[in-house]
């Protein structure tokens, strides 16, 4: 009995490590990626994460930032992490993300319409969405000080996402704390909302990530203006309009002298 139930905690313990990591539609590069995005500085600088480099209200900017990441994550991911010195994520990364096109070529070619619709068709569309999703949470960021995490980030509240995506719209939070348990956002959020506050961090209720793209791809500030929530003394006297001028203004692109002298990058 001893032995059988080692074999089966060894053959459960393996299933558990090649599966999520092979079969899409979450391979081990998304969480990879989630990893590079969380911190701070490479988010906004050096990652494929990053989104400053983009305006964030053109088109065509979006699909770059997109295809890049479609493409090119196989090896974007492992430079970023080589140039961080982290090899474990680099051998993690490369293996897993070169394994789970291995599994898609071989259940291709084995049966291509179900390859499709259960495992690429997945794939496709939570990319798309991650992508989509991650332009909305860095599509605002404060040229006076765009390293704070008050603000390259933004806060959702009273959206339906945060009940069904484990309250994903307090990604200021997350920024401060990646760590922090889901559930603890909202906690966190109330008791430092007067440091919110003087920080001009920007809270949003309404709309979620993915709608904050589409409005942006739109240039509709009007909706974005009257969805933003004015916290603190500053926001509050603000009008409609005076409220959209800096929404405007905090999606341009920054250029690569900016990001050198305002991000201290060599």
């Amino acid at each position: 009995m001893g032995i059988n139930s080692a074999i089966i905690k060894i053959n459960c313990n393996t299933i558990a490590t090649i599966t999520p990591n092979t079969i899409p539609p979450l391979p081990s590069s998304s969480a990879c990626s989630c990893t590079c995005s969380a911190n701070r500085r490479a988010a906004e600088t050096s990652s494929s994460s990053s989104t400053i480099r983009y305006q964030r209200d053109n088109i065509l900017h979006l699909l770059h930032y997109i295809g890049r990441f479609f493409f090119l994550v196989w090896l974007d991911l492992p430079i970023y992490f080589f140039r961080k010195g982290r090899s474990s994520l680099v051998l993690r990364t490369t293996f897993w993300e070169v394994g789970c096109y291995m599994t898609l070529y071989a259940l291709y070619r084995l049966n291509p319409h179900a390859t499709f619709c259960v495992f690429l068709l997945p794939l496709l569309t939570l990319r798309l969405g991650l992508k989509v999703g991650n332009w909305g949470r860095h599509a605002f960021v404060d040229d006076e000080e765009p390293d704070s995490d008050y603000r390259l980030s933004i806060t959702l509240i009273d959206v339906a996402s945060n009940r069904h995506c484990f309250n994903d719209g307090y990604h200021t939070s997350h920024h401060l704390n990646p760590l922090r348990h889901w559930r603890e956002h909202p906690v966190s959020f109330i008791r430092t909302k007067d440091i919110y506050a003087s920080q001009h961090a920007l809270v949003f209720h309404n709309i979620d990530h993915i709608m904050i793209t589409v409005r942006l791809m739109m240039r509709d500030y009007g909706t974005l203006a009257r969805c933003m929530v004015p916290i603190g003394p500053a926001q509050i006297a603000l009008s409609l309009d005076e409220r959209a001028a800096p929404l405007r203004r905090h999606t341009r692109r920054f250029s690569e002298e900016e990001i050198r002298r305002k991000f201290k990058v060599a």
